[in-house]
């Protein structure tokens, strides 16, 4: 099993004292090389349940197991690691450093994690998913210099350059136009494929949320299919 989440609870405090629950013991397998979305109202906690698969924050009690690692039993330091070889992000907004080259951006994961890979190497897979994802020539523009989905697929490419096993995607397509949308829902799955990497999306996108090979409801902190509780 790649992903295992067990009886997951994240409670919030609140600043005149007690708490608010926003995901009530959620249970999640999720296989090698598949795909799921999950979609829900805001505020329902879709963002939090994938912050939380992540290792980007942790649950007020419950497991979440990547590839037999319990993320919980981790710390700062190992953590780190596993974010940075293990699991790919994209965001909703492609947070790409204004001022660094295409290329520039999409290398800084094998810096950070000091990839075994040679320099070459990076730089040449680097330039290689730029081309498949139709970005060929555009390694030394800067962000600046491209369109939104332009730069959406360029954080696509960022979050893939360390060869992660799992991709999480938090409304990959929130803030761009139907085509570039369409455009990188169709991306997303091709890579799904191609990579052999696991791939969960959270999105309000109907439409994204239907190219999956699973749909799953986050709805009053509990997480559904169309048969029932997870």
């Amino acid at each position: 099993m790649m992903l295992e989440v067990t009886n997951v609870r994240k409670d919030y405090g609140l600043p005149g004292g007690g708490s608010v629950t926003v995901l009530k013991d959620i249970e999640l397998k999720v296989e090698k090389g598949e795909s799921l979305s999950i979609v829900g109202p805001s505020g329902s906690g879709k963002s939090t349940l994938l912050n939380i698969i992540g290792g980007l924050d942790t649950p007020t009690s419950g497991r979440v197991v990547l590839d037999g690692v319990d993320l919980g039993g981790l710390d700062e330091s190992a953590l780190a690691r596993v974010r940075n070889k293990r699991i790919g992000f994209v965001f909703q907004l492609h947070h790409l450093l204004p001022q660094c080259t295409v290329l520039e951006n999409v290398l800084l994961p094998t810096i950070a994690g000091k990839s075994g890979e040679s320099k070459e190497q990076a730089e040449s897979r680097a330039v290689e998913l730029l081309e498949r994802v139709g970005l060929k020539g555009f390694s030394l523009h800067r962000p600046g210099e491209l369109s939104g989905g332009q730069r959406q697929r360029v954080a696509v490419v960022r979050a893939l350059i360390n060869r992660p096993g799992l991709l999480l995607a938090d409304e990959p397509t929130g803030s761009l136009d139907r085509d570039s949308s369409e455009n990188i829902a169709e991306l997303l799955v091709e890579l799904n494929r191609s990579e052999d990497v696991t791939l969960i999306v959270v999105t309000h996108s109907s439409k994204l949320a239907g190219k999956m090979g699973r749909f799953l409801q986050l709805e009053g902190g509990t997480l559904r299919d169309g048969t029932g509780a997870v």
